[in-house]
């Protein structure tokens, strides 16, 4: 469940890393007659993730997830847990110029981003703004997203670390433990592949033409252990984007010099679930760390824990009873 930073796989487990509900939907007999509605084809063999709206934006459902998330930073609070809720923007907001012809984000779209920053921010919920952190990142000539992946870039993840360790230093002015035992950062190396998106859900023509790219990956440092043992007074929660493949959270542990535990899931569970288990985990009542980060994802921000046909089935309960099993693990 909940774990140190481990060793990088060769590769990452893709089926893992994608949407489950998409993987389902990529079935081997339908994969070609529904690649269309799942994977947008952008210009110059650009793919995008196909489940996010590029016109609507459900301000209602915002605004009652930001009410839970409130909720949840009051309760961990209590305990003395600083929560910092991280939002990772869309990737149809940084290369709007390689959708297909035709295809365009609506005004409330483009401000989607914005709209979920502005509520947290009314809420008195610590965040950062990665939309603004990536954009300068991009501006300054380097990829933020995989063509053909969904995922984000080593120097995207490395930049949002530096900028959530910054925000982090200024919420909790002294970390437990000694410093020197954050993570030593290894090698970066770069591997050549298909992306998640052209390995799962094109077919076999289509994916020759969108062709395998180069990822960028760092690897474990020599020397480094494998577990820390160490308690981490920084705990990281959410999907795919914070796996070790992608860096993210040995930047992080690096930049704050203290050990990070992590718990991730592919984001078909959802950022609710992914949080109800790491509370209700041993390890968060043995070890309850100074900072919980909560990562989410902006297209999937406004659905609730009730959001059926969205998460996973096993993922899905009512507002009520997500408050209440969040409440019961805290501890209130």
């Amino acid at each position: 469940m909940t774990t140190a930073i481990r060793p990088l796989p060769r590769r990452p487990r893709l089926a893992s890393a994608l949407c489950g509900l998409l993987l389902a939907l990529a079935a081997a007999g339908a994969q070609a007659q529904r690649a269309s509605s799942i994977v947008i084809q952008g210009k110059d063999n650009w793919l995008f993730p196909g489940w996010g709206s590029l016109t609507q934006v459900d301000t209602r459902g915002i605004d009652a997830a930001t009410q839970l998330v409130r909720e949840t930073r009051d309760a961990l609070a209590a305990r003395g847990v600083q929560l910092e809720v991280l939002v990772l923007p869309d990737k149809t907001l940084f290369y709007q110029d390689k959708l297909p012809d035709g295809t365009t984000l609506s005004a409330d779209v483009k401000k989607r981003y914005q709209t979920i920053q502005d509520k947290l921010k009314a809420a008195g919920i610590s965040t950062i703004d990665d939309e603004a952190v990536l954009r300068r990142l991009k501006d300054g000539g380097q990829d933020v997203f995989y063509r053909t992946d969904q995922h984000w870039t080593q120097a995207a993840a490395d930049a949002t670390a530096e900028a959530l360790a910054q925000r982090i230093r200024q919420d909790v002015k002294t970390l437990a433990g000694k410093p020197g035992t954050g993570m030593a950062l290894g090698s970066v190396v770069n591997e050549r592949r298909y992306g998640d998106l052209a390995e799962l859900f094109l077919t076999p023509e289509q994916r020759k033409q969108a062709g395998r790219e180069t990822f960028t990956v760092r690897r474990q440092a020599d020397n480094q252990s494998l577990i820390d043992d160490a308690p981490a007074p920084v705990h990281v929660t959410g999907h795919s984007m914070v796996q070790p493949y992608f860096g993210f959270p040995q930047k992080l542990s690096n930049l704050l010099d203290r050990p990070v535990s992590v718990n991730w899931k592919p984001g078909n569970v959802g950022h609710w679930i992914m949080l109800l288990e790491y509370l209700e985990s041993p390890a968060f009542k043995q070890n309850r760390p100074q900072v919980l980060v909560w990562q989410m994802f902006e297209p999937t921000y406004a659905q609730g824990p009730d959001a059926k046909g969205l998460w996973d089935n096993a993922s899905i309960m009512t507002a009520d009873a997500w408050r209440g099993r969040m409440k019961a693990a805290v501890g209130q």
